[in-house]
Order: structure tokens, then C-alpha cells, then sequence
């Protein structure tokens, strides 16, 4: 095992931190990370959620309302959203299934004109395309079977985490001021004011970041109505917004919600152009979203640099995947509001931040 030195308080310390200490410090902690997520995964939303909810629970304790009403209020509304995003997806799959015979009448009729253009242009005869479609679907049997286990895992994982966010969301805005305690007590007493700014200061942050992340929803909502309308495609402002709330649930919701239109344009228009033509159009939008969009309305909200958001995605997927493309860019706010704080870390600081939000002279 790597002898990890070791490395004083970021938040006390004055000195300068060697590139040997950081690279072992990113390791160790990439390391804790990737094969903790089963934890820090639900923990991390439930704490994006506290962070969120806690203005709202504050508002109504003034107002006389219990702690614990304020909060089940609270997550009660949360709940209710994603139970509307559920919805919305569920109803999609459901209006899928309404089109299926007619999608697959045409899905038929186009492997009929496929096997006639293969026999008239390769000369191979409708029995060795059967024959090979029936290897292809044999030897495939293995990781058809390995991809509903992988599948299936991921659904029960999934489970798991929606059940307990809620649970570690209530527990964490009940005992806020015992974490809070707890939290001032490991550091000095003389940097208790700058800890509480920096709690104070990530709660705005995480509140910037809802903010950014509706701007990404509009904005993705209007290319999406716009591209679809382009190309002709029925009802294209519904099937876009729906689209761009799906995003949420990273691949898995633009996938199911771009099915009903490109379902839709191909039984209204009878040709495959359409349909490629959603699928385009959705690709392009989803490329500028995720490169581009999401980078500028969430960084530019979080005052932290547009490659750095980019790099934090790109992180984030590879050790948590989906949930990690969206929990690690409120990560690195938090990280660069600790630097702004730290002598050590200056140079973090500007490398993290937006020259475009830093005063002059700085």
C-alpha cells in the first residue's frame, strides 16, 4: 500500500502542497469514491436535496410550523415531482405500446424490402438470411441473458436508491445542528465563522445549481420543439419538452422519449427518413447539452470554468456513471468555495474559477 503522508488541513494550514501530495490525495480519494458509491451516491443526492429543502423548512419554522411537518412538507413535494417525472415516462412507454402494430407492420415490411434488395444486389437467398439471422440470435443468447442480469441489477439498485434519498434527506435536515456541531468541532474554534460561510455559500451553490439545471431544461425544451418542427413531426413542442424533462434520467430518458415520435413520424409519413430524422435531431441536441448547455447555464451559475465542468462530467461518469455526471459538478462548487478560503490552496482556486467572474487585479 502506498505510504500516504500526512497531509495537514486544508482549511489551517498556510503551506503549499507538493504535486507527489495531491496526485496521492486525487488517487486515495478516487479510490474511496468508486468502490463507496453504493453509499455516497444516495447519500450524496440526499444531501443535494437537505441543501435545497432546508431554505423552504426554515421559512416554516419561523412561520410556527413543527421541524419535522416542516420537513415532511417539504420532501412531500419533492416526492410529488418525481413521481410527475415517473409519470411522464411511464406514459410515454404506454403511448409506445398503443403504436406497436403499427410499428411493427412497418417494422415488416421493411426487413421484407431489405431482404429483397440483399437477394437482387449480393445474390443471397432469403434461406441463408434466415440462416444467419438464426446464428447471429444463437450465439447471442449468452449476452442477451447477461444483459437482463446487468439490467435487472441496475433496476433493484435504482430501487434501493429512491427508497432511501428520502430517508437520509429527513434524517439529515432533523439533525442539521447536530452535523453542524459536529462539523465546527473538528476544526479550530478560530475558523468556525469561515466554516459557517462556507456552509452557508454551498447551500447557495447548490441552490444555483437547480437554477442552472432549469435553464438547461428550457433551453434543450425549445432545440428539441424547434428540430422536431423543422422536420415536420406532429405535436413537436409536447414530444420536446417531454424530451428535455426525460433528460433528467441521464441515456435512459432521451432514449425512451424520443420512441413515440419517431414512432409517430414514421407511421404519419410512411418513410425512414423521419424517423432518422428525430433521431438526428435529438443526437445534435443532446451533443450541445451535454458539451456545451449545460457547461455554460450551470458553470457560469456556479462561477467555476467551463473546461473544469466538462472534465468534472467526464469524472463523475467514469466512477459513479449517470448519477455521477450530476453530483460531481456540485462537488467542485464546494471544492472551490473551500480553496477561495485556503492560502494553500490559491492556486486550486484560480484554476477552478471563471477569469470572467474574477475582479480585476486578482
Amino acid at each position: 500500500m502506498l505510504p500516504f503522508p500526512n497531509i495537514p488541513n486544508p482549511i489551517t494550514s498556510k503551506r503549499t502542497f507538493s504535486a507527489l501530495e495531491i496526485l496521492q490525495l486525487i488517487v486515495f480519494t478516487s479510490l474511496i469514491l468508486y468502490f463507496g458509491k453504493t453509499l455516497f451516491i444516495p447519500l450524496s443526492f440526499s444531501l443535494l436535496i437537505s441543501f435545497i429543502l432546508y431554505p423552504i423548512c426554515k421559512w416554516m419554522e419561523k412561520k410556527g410550523t413543527n421541524k419535522g411537518t416542516a420537513i415532511i412538507i417539504s420532501l412531500f413535494f419533492v416526492t410529488l415531482l418525481a413521481g410527475a417525472i415517473i409519470y411522464l415516462l411511464l406514459a410515454q412507454v404506454m403511448k409506445f405500446l398503443h403504436e406497436w402494430q403499427l410499428l411493427q407492420a412497418k417494422l415488416m415490411d421493411t426487413a421484407t424490402q431489405i431482404s429483397v434488395f440483399i437477394t437482387e444486389r449480393f445474390d443471397i437467398s432469403n434461406e441463408k438470411q434466415l440462416e444467419f439471422i438464426k446464428n447471429t440470435i444463437d450465439n447471442s443468447g449468452s449476452e442477451a441473458f447477461s444483459l437482463l442480469r446487468n439490467t435487472a441489477y441496475s433496476i433493484s439498485e435504482s430501487f434501493f436508491i429512491f427508497l432511501i434519498i428520502p430517508v437520509f434527506s429527513a434524517l439529515i435536515l432533523y439533525n442539521r445542528q447536530l452535523l453542524s456541531n459536529a462539523l465546527y468541532d473538528i476544526f479550530p474554534a478560530e475558523r468556525k465563522n469561515t466554516i459557517h460561510e462556507i456552509l452557508i455559500e454551498t447551500i447557495h451553490a447548490y441552490y444555483n445549481f437547480i437554477k442552472g439545471m432549469l435553464v438547461v431544461y428550457l433551453i434543450v425544451g425549445i432545440l428539441n420543439s424547434v428540430g422536431l418542427a423543422i422536420i415536420g413531426v406532429p405535436h413537436p413542442f409536447l414530444f420536446g419538452f417531454i424530451a428535455s424533462i426525460l433528460t433528467f434520467i441521464p441515456y435512459v430518458g432521451i432514449m425512451i422519449s424520443s420512441l413515440l415520435p419517431i414512432t409517430v413520424s414514421w407511421v404519419t409519413y410512411n418513410s425512414i427518413w423521419y424517423p432518422l430524422g428525430v433521431i438526428l435531431v435529438f443526437s445534435i441536441v443532446q451533443v450541445l447539452e451535454a458539451y456545451v448547455i449545460f457547461p455554460f447555464a450551470v458553470g457560469s451559475r456556479l462561477k467555476i470554468n467551463t473546461l473544469v465542468i466538462i472534465i468534472m462530467v467526464l469524472v463523475g461518469g467514469i466512477l459513479w456513471g449517470a448519477a455521477g455526471m450530476i453530483l460531481f459538478i456540485p462537488f467542485i462548487s464546494i471544492v472551490k468555495l473551500i480553496a477561495d478560503r485556503t492560502p494553500s490552496l490559491k492556486s486550486l482556486s484560480v484554476l477552478l474559477g471563471d477569469s470572467e467572474h474574477e475582479k480585476p487585479g486578482k
